[in-house]
């Protein structure tokens, strides 16, 4: 299979189903900015704590899912598709951190150590990619709604994993000035 087929050439791509669309499309402007994530995320990876690189790992196959449920207009049932069990499992992750965690009373500053830096990164690249899905559901029917959800959830997950690699590294949350 080669990597360039020239089908693209004149801003068009293939859906799942072989549909062409504009690569301007809101459908294609909300799975590229989750596969822009997904990249992002892969950045972050080793951050040299085991348990964050494989819910990181996991997560990364998750966004894949949600990459071939948003390009896929006609989903079968056993198309890949994110499922509420998707979201269960980013919500485990976040409630196993809430007794290493000291409580949040207020917004802080996406900073830190290199990799807890780049997981706030990757979560405001997250809700991004949450917008454009909100944007491209807004125009389209049966889109999976769990999907965008999990994006959602899954921003609230690299929120919590940067506080918790930035704690574990010795790194002091910061608290904007008004």
């Amino acid at each position: 299979m080669k990597v360039y087929t020239g089908r693209g050439d004149e801003g068009m791509t293939d859906l799942r189903n072989m549909d062409r669309v504009s690569k301007a499309s809101g459908r294609i402007e909300a799975y590229g900015t989750v596969d822009e994530l997904n990249a992002l995320v892969g950045t972050v990876r080793p951050t040299g704590h085991d348990d964050v690189d494989a819910q990181l790992r996991e997560a990364q196959n998750h966004l894949h899912i949600v990459q071939a449920d948003f390009a896929n207009p006609e989903p079968d049932e056993d198309d890949p598709a994110v499922r509420e069990e998707h979201v269960d499992q980013v919500e485990g992750w976040i409630d196993g951190y809430d007794d290493e965690l000291d409580p949040l009373e207020s917004f802080i500053l996406p900073s830190g150590s290199g990799p807890g830096s780049r997981l706030h990164h990757a979560r405001a690249v997250c809700r991004r990619a949450e917008r454009r899905a909100v944007a491209f559901a807004s125009e389209e029917a049966a889109v999976n709604e769990t999907a965008i959800v999990y994006l959602n959830r899954l921003s609230d997950a690299l929120f919590t994993l940067a506080r918790v690699v930035n704690k574990r590294e010795g790194v002091r949350e910061e608290n904007p000035e008004y």
